[in-house]
């Protein structure tokens, strides 16, 4: 009889496992996860230089053009700067809410049956972890590429962004087109 518990334990405990694994692994998981690791590689190189190679803090705005500046802009909030976070107990709690939504995308990311879907999955996904390392390193997102325009009446500054944030955006408008189109998009969970 005590072996007959046992094995039933081992059996229900494989299901489980054998459940979760279908809620996190679907047909286009893996490439989603690439995408997302790609899109997650690239922003933190580019982080990496900016803040720790090149010195952008101590060398200041970078010119590259009429319309964009590189300038160094410490994010404690969320996209755009909303939600300015101060203390260790808000930046904890923005972590474990961007954690909450990367499972909730993942699990969405394994339902997906199309490259497009699972594309921008990965790209909201790979931007919101290369947003989440900043913060668990340094406590604030490094925001760096100022898009601006001017004219003789007037000027239009946008948000200082970086590339984990034109990865989100990039991966939502993915998602929009692919709902507009009629495309086979999975339904969110």
């Amino acid at each position: 009889m005590g072996s007959h518990a046992q094995g039933s334990g081992i059996g229900k405990l494989a299901i489980g496992l054998m459940s979760a694994r279908s809620y996190l692994i679907g047909p286009q998981t893996r490439f989603g996860l690439a995408v997302a690791a790609v899109a997650c590689l690239l922003d933190q190189l580019s982080k990496i230089y900016l803040v720790l190679v090149y010195d952008l803090a101590a060398k200041g705005p970078v010119r590259l053009g009429p319309f964009f500046d590189i300038v160094l802009t410490r994010n404690t909030g969320i996209s755009y700067g909303l939600f300015q976070t101060q203390g260790p107990l808000a930046q904890w709690a923005l972590l474990a809410f961007k954690a909450a939504a990367v499972l909730l995308l993942w699990i969405w990311l394994a339902r997906a049956r199309d490259r497009l879907t699972a594309l921008s999955l990965g790209l909201i996904v790979g931007g919101a972890i290369g947003n989440a390392i900043d913060r668990l390193a340094y406590g604030w997102v490094a925001d760096f590429v100022f898009f601006h325009i001017s004219t003789v009446a007037w000027r239009f500054d946008w948000y200082v962004f970086n590339l984990a944030d034109v990865a989100i955006v990039a991966g939502v408008f993915g998602l929009l087109y692919e709902s507009v189109t009629g495309g086979r998009a999975a339904k969110a969970p």
